[in-house]
């Protein structure tokens, strides 16, 4: 008996990664019903995380309401696990929380973040993970910070305002309430960007046409974490520019810049989840494993999840089969990791980017194609109505 396992990451717009695991495997039963499947749901530190984390069955999830990127609140998910709490940054201050979808990509605040870190600690955490990824804020982490007693304030000693345009107007600058904050806490940084936080490769550069800023905005923002950095050496903090430097920096609008600065550790967000999640135990049980995402492009290589786990799967003699919604990798880089790919863009002309019914049926066609091909299982048309 075969024995498969799927561990897919979310299709972003259409299907979680536990709703693409649950379709392929229904295909790939359907053509081989003998097949003993293993369902992993995946995330590599940005949307998705926490329901990655719950989906396997050990972290249980909680609820915080936080101020939002526009400072509403906001009833976010957190995963819990003993002492240890994974925050999705997505969930808090993400794009897809701003209030009827218009971008504040100037004022955007992570000042939720702080807060939920501070319910972390209420309940005794010993280890935070803040997954990266999916913000609509710009910020540098002032906003998490500011939540965890850092004073950032104007010349005339007020709060400086909210995102990262409230950061050109910072003139005195104090982390040490914020540090004590988490003294003692292994604060886990998890992300799979390696953007440094100022400058053409910088957060605002990259990250903020996406969020909705200008080129003019981008500048704007640019020199304000530009800002934000010298009066962080101008009040004594003799790392803060090597630390904007560091690769992963510039993570979720300067998230990681944050996390560095309160003595985070940066890591692969998909190498952490998969130790996190036990990927390498479940490896030594299987004959093959179908893993994907959204889109398999360029950027997958440099250490996306599918990637990620090809490559612990090659350590282990393991045959990895991947599936997209899209795949623009060349056959040839594709097959440096994958013994086969199948992309739903060449299953339909119909736009199933968006639509989680299609991309379903789709994913069920391509598990009943792999268990066709590499099981042996029942065959079926070459054409299925969709």
């Amino acid at each position: 008996m075969a024995s498969v396992l799927i561990a897919p990451d979310k299709f972003k717009g259409s299907l979680s990664a536990d709703a693409v695991a649950r379709a392929l495997e229904h295909g790939l039963r359907e053509a081989a019903p003998h097949t003993r499947v293993t369902r992993l749901a995946l995330a590599d530190g940005g949307e998705g995380s926490v329901a990655a984390a719950c989906a396997a069955g050990r972290f249980r999830a909680e609820t915080v309401t936080v101020a939002g990127p526009t400072g509403r609140p906001v009833t976010a998910p957190v995963a819990v696990d003993g002492r240890t709490v994974l925050v999705g940054a997505a969930a808090v201050c993400g794009l897809g929380v701003l209030p009827d979808g218009r971008k504040a990509p100037l004022t955007a605040t992570s000042r939720g973040i702080g807060q939920a870190v501070q319910y972390a600690l209420a309940g005794e955490a010993d280890t935070i993970v803040l997954a990266l990824g999916g913000v609509a804020t710009t910020d540098g982490g002032a906003g998490l910070l500011q939540s965890l007693g850092a004073v950032l304030a104007r010349a005339d000693g007020a709060s400086i305002g909210p995102g990262g345009q409230g950061l050109a107007d910072l003139h005195t600058v104090d982390l040490t309430a914020a540090r004590a904050a988490l003294a003692g806490v292994d604060l886990v940084l998890a992300t799979d960007v390696d953007n440094s936080l100022l400058g053409p490769t910088g957060t605002a550069a990259v990250y903020g046409p996406q969020k909705g800023a200008t080129e003019h905005d981008v500048r704007e923002l640019d020199a304000a974490l530009g800002t934000f950095v010298r009066r962080l050496e101008a009040a004594g903090v003799p790392d803060a520019a090597r630390l904007a430097r560091t690769a992963g920096a510039g993570a979720a609008g300067g998230l990681g810049y944050a996390g560095l600065l309160l003595g985070g550790r940066m890591c692969s967000g998909a190498d952490y989840f998969l130790t996190l999640l036990g990927a390498d135990a479940l490896l030594a049980t299987s004959d093959f494993v179908v893993t994907g995402e959204g889109s398999l492009d360029e950027q997958s290589l440099s250490g996306k999840l599918p990637v990620a786990l090809a490559r612990r799967a090659r350590r282990q003699g393991v045959e990895v089969h991947a599936v997209a919604g899209r795949c623009t990798l060349s056959a040839e880089r594709a097959a440096a990791h994958f013994s086969s790919v199948q992309a739903l863009t060449e299953l339909t002309d119909q736009d199933c980017a968006n639509d989680g019914a299609l991309s379903a049926r789709l994913l069920a066609q391509c598990g009943r194609n792999l268990a066709d091909r590499w099981i042996g299982g029942r065959a079926h048309e070459a054409a299925r109505s969709v």
